[in-house]
C-alpha cells in the first residue's frame, strides 16, 4: 500500500529531510542539521513539527458529552468549552486502544488520536454508538496540524496571530487567525516545553509553516520528537502503552475516573485491577554503562527476564542513557537495580524518577 503524505511533503523534500515510513505515512525523521541539533533547538528556542498525520474525530449532537464520557476513561463533564483533556480509549479488559486528547467546544467535541491508530480508534468509537443521539465524523483528512514548541514559541507566534496568546492557558485552546488562516490555537504539546498546536484547514498548512519558519522556528523531525517526549517520560503507543497494558500499570491512573457517575468501556476491569493491585509498573531508568538502551532490549531483574526496554535513548539534555520498562510492582521504585541486555552484555541499570528532565535545568537523571 502506498504511503500517505501530509500537505508539507514537498516542503520536507525541499528542506532535505530524511523521509521514512511511519504509521502508514512518509514522514521526516530528521533534517540536515541532525537530531541532536533539532532537540536542542526546541529546548533553547522553538521548533516546528508537522503532525498532520494525527487523526481527528468530531462528535456532535445532543448526547455528545455523555457519549464521549462513555468511550473515554477521563471525565468530560469536568471540561469547560475551550479546554483540552488527556484521556484514553480502552478495551473491555481496561487496556489501551489508544491514548487521546479531547477538545470541548461550545457545540461539539473533538477526539485526537495517534496516526498509527486512526482506523482501530474510529472503529472502536463507532462500534459504541448504538442508538445514542450523536453524529460522528472522521475529519482527519480535512485537518492540518502543526506543533510549535519551545521557550520562544509564543514570541514567534504572537506577531502572526490575531489574538493575545497570554489569554490561552495550558491545556486550553481558542479560535483565531495565524498568518491570515483560520485555525484554533491549542496550548498543548509533546515536548515538555511551552508551545502550541495549530489545527487548520489542510490547504492552509503550508502557508502557516512558511510563516513560522520565516519567524525563526526550526523544522523538527520524528527523531527529536521522540527524544524530547522521552526526556519528559511521556507515553508513546506501541512502546509504553498498548493493548496489553492498562493505565494503572502505566502510571496513568490519574486519567481514569472510576467514580465519574458514567460507566465507560474498561471500567469494570480497572476497578477489579485496582482492588487486587497491579503486578507490574512502568518505570524510568538510567543505564550505567557505555551502551544505550534501544526498544526491544531484554530486561532482567533478580535473575529473571521481566520485560523489554520500551523506549530508550542517549538523552541530549542530560548526557546520560535513559529508558523505560516494566518491573514487578514491588521493585518499581527509585534506586532499584536491574540489568539491560545490550549487544550480548548485561549492563547495570537503576530506576530513577520521571520526568528525567525538568524544563530549564540540565540535572542528572538520578538526582
Amino acid at each position: 500500500m502506498a504511503l500517505k503524505r501530509t500537505p508539507l511533503y514537498d516542503m520536507h523534500r525541499q528542506l532535505g529531510a530524511k523521509l521514512v515510513p511511519f504509521a502508514g505515512w512518509e514522514m521526516p525523521v530528521q533534517y540536515p542539521t541532525g537530531i541532536l541539533a533539532e532537540h536542542h533547538a526546541v529546548r533553547a528556542g522553538a521548533g516546528i513539527f508537522d503532525v498532520s498525520h494525527m487523526g481527528e474525530f468530531e462528535v456532535t449532537g445532543p448526547d455528545r458529552n455523555a457519549f464521549v464520557n462513555r468511550v473515554t476513561c477521563n471525565d468530560v463533564s469536568e471540561l469547560e468549552p475551550g479546554q483540552v483533556q488527556y484521556s484514553a480509549l480502552l478495551t473491555e479488559q481496561g487496556t489501551f486502544v489508544d491514548d487521546c486528547t479531547v477538545y470541548r467546544f461550545e457545540d461539539k467535541l473533538m477526539i485526537v488520536v495517534n496516526a498509527s491508530n486512526v482506523a482501530p480508534a474510529w472503529e472502536h468509537i463507532v462500534g459504541q454508538k448504538g442508538g445514542i443521539n450523536v453524529r460522528l465524523k472522521d475529519i482527519s483528512d480535512e485537518v492540518g496540524l502543526l506543533a510549535l514548541q519551545g521557550p520562544r514559541a509564543q514570541e514567534m507566534l504572537q506577531p502572526l496571530a490575531d489574538r493575545s496568546l497570554d489569554d490561552i492557558g495550558y491545556y486550553h485552546f481558542a479560535a483565531g487567525n495565524v498568518a491570515g488562516a483560520q485555525c484554533f490555537i491549542s496550548r498543548t504539546g509533546y515536548t515538555g516545553e511551552d508551545g502550541f498546536e495549530l489545527y487548520c484547514r489542510e490547504r492552509d498548512t503550508v502557508a502557516i509553516w512558511q510563516a513560522l519558519t520565516a519567524a525563526g522556528a526550526q523544522p523538527i523531525g520524528l527523531g527529536a520528537r521522540d527524544s524530547l517526549r522521552l526526556e519528559m517520560g511521556y507515553a508513546l503507543y506501541g512502546n509504553e502503552i498498548d493493548d496489553t497494558i492498562t493505565p494503572l500499570e502505566a502510571g496513568l491512573g490519574w486519567i481514569v475516573k472510576l467514580d465519574k457517575g458514567s460507566p465507560f468501556t474498561g471500567a469494570a476491569a480497572l476497578r477489579s485491577q485496582k482492588q487486587r493491585g497491579v503486578t507490574r509498573k512502568l518505570v524510568g531508568f538510567q543505564l550505567n554503562g557505555r551502551c544505550f538502551p534501544r526498544h526491544g532490549y531484554g530486561v532482567h531483574h533478580e535473575g529473571r527476564d521481566v520485560d523489554i526496554v520500551r523506549s530508550g535513548t542517549m538523552s541530549p539534555s542530560l548526557g546520560v542513557a535513559i529508558g523505560t520498562t516494566y518491573l514487578p510492582a514491588a521493585a518499581a521504585h527509585p534506586g532499584t537495580r536491574f540489568e539491560v541486555e545490550c549487544r550480548g552484555e548485561r549492563v547495570a541499570a537503576e530506576v530513577v524518577r520521571r520526568p528525567f528532565w525538568t524544563r530549564g535545568t540540565a540535572r542528572k537523571a538520578s538526582s
